[in-house]
């Protein structure tokens, strides 16, 4: 989120979406503000070094007419799987033809506001337990549950019944977060928001403002900094939309900033990362800063994704998708941006193998300005 709390859900206008599916970007360097030093001590990577420039070129449109995409998981054989955040569905998009079936509903999901059914993940397991885990908005909270997805049933029959493992997330308006991943020790990660209220995030006890960590049952993952009855990973975040490792297993995340400064963070355990004391880089010691920093307008980033030995970061209100090269714990070179004023607002991002990315689009979101077509799931080709 870009704007003050009290007007946030209101001040997130998006743009008109471009319907030419092929048109090439070539990018611009722009002038975010990047960290050039190691900013933690996990060391410098053994990975190349990817060039200074960069380009995202789409390749192809998989598929539109989604209402409110949010959440995106790619099944084993390539084949995607869809979140609504305002309809509460599932939805399976066939990775070649792009035909969209619905698999079925997520039964309690409330949505209002920001909040609603969102992030997506696959079991690690799932080869074996077809589980599906999903972050949503209920009357009462913010929580994760998994369903079994079954695809011998009929379509919109496809999903068990919600098995909750975790519960208690507070809810809001704004700020619901609502990104899940696996990280590369099988553990669910969750990024939670402080829902408007600024002094959740400073607050170890509370579940908002956060990055959680779990066990695929919804326990306090063993290890965690706070202690093995505390699910919190790393606190002092505002609203925390995207989650991503790189190939030597760092965790970064991108986090709205108010109205002055989104962010690119290095995720170490236990660290604070200063909201609501600090927008951005504010050079205390007792507040780990991000690597790099954006202005609102430039960003509003939701999902991320790690390719080509870059992050890649889907701007909202900036309406574009940056690309952030790394050299180890640092930025390498200015941040570029692609796609602006292209297709939109841009949600998800994640990767497709090698040096591809799936796009999710975000103009039926209640701030957008949608188009014949929207929303879209894009074929990116990145390097």
């Amino acid at each position: 989120m870009t704007a003050a709390l009290a007007a946030a859900a209101l001040l997130l206008a998006g743009g008109c979406s471009s319907g030419e599916a092929e048109r090439k970007d070539d990018g611009r360097s722009s002038s975010p503000s990047a960290s050039k030093r190691v900013s933690s001590p996990s060391g410098a990577a053994d990975e190349d070094v990817p060039s200074a420039k960069g380009s995202a070129k789409v390749v192809r449109t998989v598929a539109e007419d989604l209402k409110s995409p949010w959440g995106l998981a790619e099944l084993p054989d390539g084949d995607l799987l869809v979140s609504s955040r305002d309809e509460g569905t599932i939805t399976r998009v066939d990775a070649d033809s792009g035909r969209k079936t619905e698999i079925g509903s997520v039964p309690g999901v409330a949505p209002a506001g920001e909040g609603g059914l969102m992030g997506l993940a696959l079991s690690p397991a799932y080869a074996s337990d077809h589980m599906v885990y999903a972050y949503f908005t209920t009357e009462s909270d913010n929580r994760i549950a998994r369903m079994l997805y079954d695809e011998k049933k009929p379509a919109g029959e496809q999903l068990g019944a919600p098995d909750t493992v975790f519960k208690g997330i507070p809810k809001g308006f704004i700020h619901n977060g609502g990104r899940i991943a696996f990280g590369p020790d099988k553990m669910l990660y969750a990024g939670t928001g402080e829902t408007g209220d600024t002094g959740l995030a400073q607050d170890k006890e509370s579940l908002g403002g956060k990055i959680l960590r779990l066990t695929p049952d919804g326990e306090p993952a063993p290890g965690n900094p706070f202690g093995d009855d505390s699910p919190v990973y790393s606190y002092g975040h505002r609203n925390v939309q995207g989650l991503a490792w790189d190939e030597d297993k760092r965790l970064w995340a991108a986090e709205f900033g108010q109205n002055t400064w989104d962010e690119l963070n290095l995720i170490e355990p236990g660290d604070n990362y200063g909201w609501p004391s600090v927008e951005g880089k504010g050079g205390e010691s007792r507040f780990h800063d991000p690597v790099a920093q954006w202005r609102t307008d430039e960003a509003s980033p939701s999902g991320i994704a790690y390719a080509e030995g870059s992050i890649w970061m889907a701007g909202l209100r900036g309406k574009r998708l940056w690309r952030i090269p790394l050299d180890g714990t640092q930025v390498s070179a200015d941040p570029q941006a692609f796609l602006e004023d292209t297709y939109g607002r841009l949600r998800t991002v994640v990767p497709a193998g090698g040096d591809k990315l799936w796009l999710v689009t975000s103009e039926t979101d209640s701030r957008g300005t949608p188009e014949a077509g929207d929303d879209r799931i894009l074929e990116v080709e990145v390097k």
